[in-house]
């Protein structure tokens, strides 16, 4: 069935929206509050919307403007900056497939183009030196002044308020509002600026196909056009809420593996509903340090709710992601065993 004849019946009824605006000048009670509200959210529908979070709105209309002039630029540039066996740089449409998702099984391509960007560090950064994974300089395009420094400076800011949230996430769990901190320390950050161009797609087709994410926590600002659809587990596909200026937030595997499936690892898709207009995201992929073990929080199993995941480092999880989507044809088997 073609893409949009699948989703054109979803709706955004019940797709949760909470507002930060209490628990970032820090009122009284508002972890709590929160907590409660992301509990619900995260064991129901693994989505969320959120509002007065703080980010300038003038910040997020810039990261719009830098995805588009990144893609604006000629194919032979970009291509100069492909990713390769890495995590950072170029990645053309229609040169990867989503290969784990648990609810489609099709191979076809995925229609959107990305530059993905990670912490910066430079050529001395002795991990760099060392050849560590994960641990790449960015790769940077010639021409466009300006660019290098306004995407890191959404980088940072993202990072900031993704770590704002840690107590809340902590509370909801009923864990001390610190105890996720540590784990944080020289996060794992991804920012990813996707463009979907106007296209026509096949059955079973996508601008990007059903999957979760890797990450502990992704959010995504508000693009122009609609496009992000989410299914929760035995539910329909429900279209998210198109909210000017505000967030979208999922947890990812990290956080599912953490709290023992308590909180939803949600699979979802986008797509470019338009025939004329491009389309460009801005998703920022949160996860814990990559040599931190992420085994099940305390509060999230006993012996009658034992722990359904072995320890598995980030790395190691986000390895194998990569090497069974963006790298799999190059590097891995798709059937390679699950961390």
């Amino acid at each position: 069935m073609p893409a949009n004849a699948m989703l054109q019946a979803a709706e955004a009824d019940g797709f949760p929206v909470l507002d930060l605006v209490d628990y970032l000048r820090g009122a009284s009670g508002a972890v709590e509050r929160l907590a409660l509200e992301l509990r619900e959210a995260l064991e129901t529908v693994g989505f969320l919307v959120v509002v007065n979070h703080g980010v300038p709105q003038a910040m997020i209309d810039d990261i719009f403007v830098q995805a588009a002039r990144l893609h604006a630029l000629p194919m032979a540039q970009k291509q100069a900056l492909r990713m390769g066996s890495g995590s950072v740089g170029y990645l053309a449409a229609a040169t990867y497939a989503i290969k784990t998702s648990e609810i489609n099984a099709g191979r076809k391509p995925d229609l959107n183009e990305a530059f993905f960007i990670d912490r910066d560090r430079s050529p001395d950064d002795p991990a760099v030196r060392e050849g560590k994974r994960f641990r790449e300089v960015n790769k940077w395009p010639d021409g466009l002044p300006g660019f290098r420094e306004r995407a890191m400076a959404y980088y940072a800011r993202l990072e900031a308020f993704a770590k704002s949230l840690l107590p809340a996430f902590a509370t909801a769990l009923d864990l001390p509002p610190d105890w996720f901190d540590a784990a944080f320390v020289d996060a794992q950050c991804t920012l990813r600026l996707s463009h979907y161009a106007p296209t026509s797609y096949e059955d079973n087709q996508f601008g990007i196909a059903p999957h979760t994410d890797s990450s502990f926590l992704t959010i995504l600002l508000q693009s122009e056009l609609e496009g992000l659809y989410v299914r929760p587990a035995g539910r329909g596909w429900m279209k998210a809420p198109r909210i000017p200026g505000s967030f979208v937030i999922n947890s990812g595997d990290m956080c599912k593996r953490w709290t023992n499936d308590r909180f939803l690892s949600t699979e979802h898709l986008a797509i470019n509903p338009s025939p004329d207009r491009h389309r460009y995201a801005a998703p920022f992929f949160f996860a814990p340090n990559i040599y931190w073990p992420i085994r099940c929080v305390p509060t999230c199993c006993d012996e009658a709710n034992p722990a359904r995941y072995p320890e598995v480092t980030y790395e190691q999880y986000r390895l194998w992601f990569l090497r069974n989507n963006y790298h799999a044809a190059a590097d891995a088997p798709a059937e390679m065993a699950k961390p």
